[in-house]
């Protein structure tokens, strides 16, 4: 496993956007571990977490992007991150726009705010996570709707590895609903893999009961 990733598990323990214990997703699946990216609260946080969706966008896609859009609203906060990583970390100066929940009707209006897509923009989506893929698909149409610009990829911190629609993962749905690259910084495998029985700041995040709890889960809702 990449260092980057076994640093972004432990900084999303210690930020307290990887949980465990007793949750509900957004369609209902009672689950034992809970991703939040909400919990970035701080300047610092922000821009670690930045700097570790530039990694992935940068081992995907390289340089063939240049606009990150960020789904209202946690996505927005997201993609501001991610486009200043990629300028500071490596002079990749990208375009970065969102959505609001209600179009504007009075001064510039419409319902996005930021880049104006055009013809040959090249969009990747950021998301925290895409348990159903509901927010990718509300979004493609809107980026593609008479701008000319094409969605190339998705990326989301964590890659639950569960079923979305059908039998296999939303991600893995989204990839050929769409045909664009769509990716994770880490998944539920490596999580397991990288905290089960180690100690971060004295704790164990991640006991033997949990890991039981996970693959339970996962024989119930995982993907094939």
């Amino acid at each position: 496993m990449d260092q980057y990733k076994k640093d972004f598990i432990d900084f999303m323990v210690r930020s307290k956007a990887l949980t465990f214990g007793d949750f509900v997703t957004k369609s209902g699946r009672k689950t034992p571990f809970f991703i939040n990216t909400g919990n970035y609260s701080t300047g610092a946080q922000l821009e670690r977490l930045g700097l570790y969706y530039a990694e992935a966008l940068r081992q995907h896609l390289g340089n063939g992007f240049n606009v990150l859009f960020g789904p209202a609203y946690k996505g927005i906060p997201l993609a501001v991150a991610a486009s200043m990583a990629l300028s500071a970390r490596y002079s990749h100066n990208v375009s970065f726009c969102f959505n609001r929940k209600e179009a504007k009707d009075h001064g510039e209006g419409g319902a996005m705010v930021g880049h104006r897509l055009c013809a040959g923009d090249r969009v990747v989506i950021i998301e925290d996570v895409a348990t159903a893929g509901t927010s990718v698909r509300e979004s493609v149409p809107l980026l593609a709707n008479n701008t000319g610009a094409k969605v190339v990829g998705l990326v989301v911190s964590v890659d639950r590895m569960e079923r979305g629609t059908g039998e296999k993962s939303a991600l893995a749905e989204l990839r050929g609903e769409f045909g664009f690259s769509a990716f994770s910084i880490v998944n539920i495998d490596e999580i397991v893999e990288h905290l089960h029985n180690r100690e971060i700041d004295g704790v164990i995040a991640l006991t033997d009961g949990l890991v039981k709890r996970i693959e339970e889960y996962r024989k119930e809702y995982g993907c094939s």
